[in-house]
């Protein structure tokens, strides 16, 4: 079975990686020439509205994509022919925080209060309704901290137009969560759904830094909860894939914030600490074989490794961890790789991620 692919970044790469054992070809779409897919699969390199390419991709007999900012009328087209999971209807939401919050308030999820912002007049008029801290935010495609701005104060509601009011913008409450959580579903052609369990995760400069699996201290309720907001929108979209779900837990409750309608990078800890990655359990998915379980095999992390590339025989010498290189220059703010890191209790997780995060001072120091 061949299975296109609209993008060819580290996720189309671990992609690949994981139909190989099942007897897939990824053909991957992606305007860059060194994609890291391209080291793995087939790799078209050109501009998404490439008609030879696109014939190519419209020839296989599944279509997916590997993150959200590909062109919605190109999945759109492709949809035309080829069956294409998740539908371009669901990235169309995604591509859009205003469509996206709003999804989630009609489906009665919880998010900060959210207001529509198009100019500074309405900006200024959202200020006083949702109060002082707030976070305005492109409404398209920010991602990685980019594209946002927090208010703090009235004079900060000029400058921060004048860096973003050249785009579409949402303006969102300030929310004081304790943690960040992510919630990965999983539903199939079929209607078959799964969910991992809730990952907890940090993050650095806007920037994915670390993620625990499970989440310290899961609760039941809390794990049925996130489940409950993850059911409603792969049945309201029609899902088939993998569905990122990222929360804030704030005093016991759980606020949405965004969603992915992709594999994430929250959930690359699965390869290894899962009983089927995310990876085998999207293309699993998206051809309707039977999805894999998504129990844990020990309690896991992953540690992202950002701008520049760790030692491999320092990582290697923490006690079961798993390194993931993707192939990439080094420069700042760029997610060159991965470690993933199990251990059989919370408590010695958190000795080799100590250990793990080690390895970066030492890396940081030598630079």
């Amino acid at each position: 079975m061949r299975i296109g692919v609209l993008g060819a970044g580290q996720l189309g790469r671990m992609l690949a990686l994981a139909g190989h054992p099942l007897g897939f070809e990824l053909v991957c779409l992606d305007p860059a020439r060194d994609a890291p897919a391209g080291q793995v699969a087939e790799h078209l390199a050109a501009p998404y509205d490439d008609e030879l390419a696109l014939a190519r991709l419209a020839a296989c007999d599944v279509v997916t994509y590997e993150f959200e900012s590909v062109p919605v009328a190109t999945a759109r087209e492709l949809a035309r022919t080829t069956p294409v999971h998740p539908s371009p209807d669901a990235l169309a939401i995604a591509q859009d925080r205003w469509t996206e919050k709003s999804c989630f308030r009609e489906l009665g999820i919880p998010t900060a209060p959210f207001a529509r912002v198009d100019s500074e007049d309405e900006l200024r008029a959202a200020v006083d309704k949702l109060g002082l801290p707030a976070v305005l935010k492109t409404r398209r495609f920010g991602y990685d901290g980019k594209g946002q701005s927090v208010l703090c104060r009235d004079a900060d509601i000029a400058s921060a137009w004048r860096e973003l009011g050249r785009a579409p913008l949402i303006l969102e409450g300030f929310v004081r969560f304790q943690r960040e959580l992510s919630l990965l579903s999983v539903r199939s052609t079929t209607g078959e759904t799964a969910f991992y369990p809730l990952v907890e995760n940090e993050h650095s400069h806007g920037i994915l830094r670390l993620s625990r699996a499970p989440a310290r201290g899961l609760t039941p309720a809390l794990q049925a909860t996130a489940e409950d907001y993850g059911r409603r929108l792969l049945d309201r979209l029609g899902y088939a894939g993998v569905l990122a779900l990222e929360l804030f837990e704030e005093g016991g409750t759980l606020l949405a914030n965004e969603m992915a309608p992709r594999v994430h990078n929250s959930g690359h800890f699965s390869i290894e600490g899962a009983v089927t990655s995310q990876f085998e359990n999207h293309l699993r998915a998206i051809t309707g074989l039977p999805l894999g379980s998504t129990a844990l095999r020990a309690s896991a992390a992953m540690l992202n490794f950002v701008g520049a590339p760790p030692e491999p025989a320092l990582v290697l010498a923490v006690p079961d961890a798993h390194l993931h290189l993707y192939g990439k220059e080094p420069r700042p703010g760029r997610k060159l790789g991965h470690a993933t890191v199990l251990a059989p209790d919370e408590t010695t997780r958190e000795t080799r991620i100590a250990s793990l995060e080690k390895t970066l001072a030492a890396r940081d120091e030598s630079r």
